[in-house]
């Protein structure tokens, strides 16, 4: 089963529970991975099994990171708020980058991640879905 990684800042956070309460039924596809608020929310209000890694800030992000080199996340989300500084903006940009050089498919606002979970209804192969993330390790 693909993994997706959950990701959201603080301002964003209130999205990110909407987006998985809509897609609730798709996430449950997928193992998800998130850092730690964002998984204890999506856990607590959504009901989805979520693995924690680190909070953002003490490291959650580059945990993410090394998952996404591995190999072991096939797609991340991770609803960034634009408006506001982040002390650890530096791992953010890394986990963008390693998404970057490892094509791994990363939407950063909630149009792009509706995108992004919908899209493996769109691609029928032989009478069987075939999702985006399929397609990225193909």
């Amino acid at each position: 089963m693909p993994t997706i990684a959950l990701i959201a800042h603080d301002g964003k956070k209130a999205d990110m529970v909407a987006f998985a309460t809509y897609n609730r039924e798709r996430l449950k596809t997928y193992n998800l991975v998130a850092t730690a608020s964002t998984g204890k929310l999506l856990s607590e209000k959504v009901g989805l099994p979520v693995r924690c890694m680190a909070s953002g800030p003490y490291g959650g992000d580059a945990q993410i990171g090394a998952l996404v080199v591995t190999g072991e996340v096939d797609a991340v989300i991770f609803l960034v708020d634009p408006l506001d500084k982040h002390p650890h903006d530096p791992d953010i940009q890394m986990l963008m980058r390693l998404c970057n050089v490892h094509n791994v498919p990363l939407a950063t606002n909630v149009a792009t991640a509706d995108c992004l979970i919908t899209v493996g209804d769109l691609l029928p192969v032989m009478g069987k879905p075939l999702s985006l993330l399929e397609l990225s390790r193909s």
